[in-house]
């Protein structure tokens, strides 16, 4: 377990670190049509279901489960193409995101939202789900996260994947796992993050206790 007082007071800075699929966003929607259109596109049979369950990890790797090494590439650019007309207006926020960034910002926190999804697309989706972040950014997956955190003085992060477990360790701030994405609470836990919570329904109850984790 990590040690960190959390400010009460609006006077001392800090900020508060989110994922954002499967975490603030539910982008299993659009992501599985977007998935569909390549498909209807190439005439590779892709298992849209089997997608969403994998949502985390960058787009490349999945991507790689379904076309040669040589098209990956490819078919990156065409997903991020379309991503914006076709994912983005699909989008939803998972339960309880506005009320979780409320509770940061009613404690004088600042928002920070970082990203497996690529920056244009990160910018997007916050910005059409009306999430309020004081800073956004997109393009990294698992540890690689731990920079952008620091950078922005993120005591927590919070995220669904185990690779947001490492984000956290890597920034040195308290990992806060959400079981609403592909791994439940269980596995969270075992995986070492800090604090697993249902969802974010439960992280404003526990940011409002929170003085060391």
């Amino acid at each position: 377990m990590l040690d960190v007082d959390l400010p009460k007071s609006p006077d001392i800075d800090f900020a508060v670190g989110f994922d954002l699929d499967l975490t603030l966003a539910d982008t299993r929607a659009g992501i599985s049509a977007v998935y569909a259109s390549l498909a209807a596109e190439t005439g590779v049979p892709i298992d849209t279901d089997l997608v969403v369950r994998r949502i985390g990890p960058p787009l490349e790797e999945e991507l790689a489960y379904w076309f040669p090494p040589d098209e990956v590439p490819v078919m990156a650019a065409r997903y991020r193409a379309i991503y914006a007309d076709v994912a983005v207006p699909a989008t939803l926020p998972m339960p309880g995101a506005v009320e979780a960034l409320d509770a940061v910002r009613a404690r004088g926190g600042r928002v920070v939202v970082v990203s497996g999804k690529n920056q244009a697309d990160t910018e997007r989706t916050v910005r059409f789900l009306g999430l309020e972040a004081d800073a956004v950014v997109g393009g990294l997956f698992g540890a690689d996260k731990g920079g952008a955190l620091r950078a922005h003085g993120a005591c927590a992060y919070i995220g669904d994947h185990t690779g947001d477990v490492d984000a956290a360790r890597a920034a040195s701030a308290v990992a806060v796992a959400v079981a609403t994405g592909s791994y439940d609470s269980a596995a969270l836990a075992a995986y070492g993050a800090d604090v697993v919570l249902p969802d974010l329904l439960a992280f404003p109850e526990w940011l409002g206790g929170f003085r060391t984790a």
